[in-house]
């Protein structure tokens, strides 16, 4: 089994309402547009793409970005965020929703960091989510993204894309998390969810998704598919 991955039984999962040769013309096409997706959040190293991911929570890509121009050019290490003190790093952060209460995450993280971990960001996912403010997501992204392993990090857009389309349906983010493992050739699992968040991102959006525009929209089981404005 993967490093950061889990298993369930298939039985327990709702069925897929795509075929395998389906999912697998829908990555191709995701593919095809980005062939080598990243993360949208900027970072210069593990620790600094951990703190981007907690501070995305609930909030932008754009948004985290912005706060953290100025915080990531003088700190890049849990020494110098425990130097920082949580005060200033409020100072930094404060346009970004919850900002206080990440703010003490990220110096426990830091913490933590320091005390267990020497200061190095862990590679799997028990230890990363005994950091503050770091859950399941969390951990997925920063496996994935900075250490290369195939996971699957289910936010809101993976979770209506996947649900849409009908390719790894579940009532709940862990559903879809574990349906995408099963449902996911391995050829296309470490970009995997790059790719599907992208596009629930940009094309498959939550109100007005552009089915008319849409890579896979004749692939796609969504009902309400959406026309362009003439």
């Amino acid at each position: 089994m993967v490093a950061g991955t889990t298993k369930r039984s298939p039985k327990k999962l709702p069925r897929p309402k795509l075929t395998r040769v389906q999912i697998t013309d829908i990555y191709k096409h995701l593919q095809s547009l980005d062939p080598h997706p990243r993360t949208e959040l900027n970072y210069v190293n593990p620790y600094t793409l951990v703190v981007a991911v907690a501070l995305s929570a609930q909030a932008t890509d754009v948004g985290v970005n912005k706060a953290t121009k100025a915080l990531f050019a003088i700190v890049d290490s849990p020494e110098k965020m425990l130097a920082l003190g949580e005060d200033k790093l409020r100072g930094y952060i404060k346009t970004i929703g919850l900002y206080k209460t990440k703010a003490k995450n990220v110096i426990a993280a830091a913490r933590r960091l320091v005390d267990v971990f020497e200061s190095v960001v862990p590679d799997n996912r028990p230890d990363l989510e005994s950091l503050a403010g770091v859950g399941r997501k969390t951990a997925n992204v920063v496996l994935n993204e900075a250490f290369g392993q195939p996971t699957m990090a289910v936010d809101t857009h993976i979770f209506r894309v996947s649900n849409r389309t009908g390719m790894a349906p579940g009532k709940d983010v862990l559903e879809v998390e574990q349906n995408l493992l099963r449902v996911t050739p391995d050829e296309f699992m470490l970009h995997a969810h790059h790719w599907l968040i992208l596009h629930g991102r940009y094309t498959c959006k939550a109100r007005t998704p552009m089915c008319f525009n849409c890579a896979i929209e004749k692939i796609c089981k969504f009902k309400d598919k959406t026309k362009p404005v003439i």
